[in-house]
């Protein structure tokens, strides 16, 4: 990845406030500009506040100098339009891009959504990922294909996950995308 643009997970948040997608980016935080930290942590901020972004939606953006290109998974489309205008009335930022995806609208996907959740967020192992403002482990759904973004403590925990979303029916396949706090994906 060349030098200028960063890569920033938001639906990526974990308990104790810091992102994952930042922590490759933290080596290099003392040769980053204040400017460009600030920037960072600025969009993250406003994505975070979203007033409807939720468990079952991915956010994430990258940084080019002072273009913001967002990216991710939606359910609403309000969402979408909503986080590039939050992030576009940063000051910094001359332009975006919003290639964020709307997901088909389908009561299946609804209800696969919370047989998912409810298997994840139930178990008892896995329901501390819940605590925070934003959970810790997104649940993406598109035609009954699960995707589980997100950050967990441990490779047990990230293989429970799996398990738990692979156990739900109407589920046909199950990306698990949860990245290991401190380690590797």
């Amino acid at each position: 990845m060349r030098k200028g643009i960063g890569v920033v997970m938001l639906g990526i948040f974990l308990l104790g406030g810091s992102w994952a997608g930042a922590a490759p980016a933290q080596d290099k935080k003392s040769t980053e500009p204040a400017s460009r930290q600030n920037l960072i942590k600025e969009v993250r901020h406003q994505l975070l506040l979203l007033p409807y972004y939720s468990v079952f939606d991915n956010l994430s953006f990258r940084i080019d100098r002072d273009t913001v290109t967002l990216e991710g998974q939606v359910v609403r489309p309000t969402l979408k339009s909503d986080a590039e205008s939050a992030v576009k009335s940063i000051e910094g930022v001359s332009a975006v891009v919003n290639n964020i995806e709307v997901l088909p609208v389908s009561p299946m996907d609804d209800s696969v959504r919370r047989a998912v959740y409810r298997a994840l967020y139930g178990d008892s192992v896995l329901s501390k990922y819940a605590y925070s403002s934003v959970a810790s482990i997104h649940i993406i759904v598109n035609n009954g294909n699960v995707t589980l973004e997100g950050v967990v403590d441990s490779e047990s925990d990230k293989n429970l996950a799996n398990l738990r979303a692979n156990a739900v029916p109407n589920v046909f396949s199950v990306k698990n995308n949860l990245t290991v706090a401190g380690g590797s994906k």
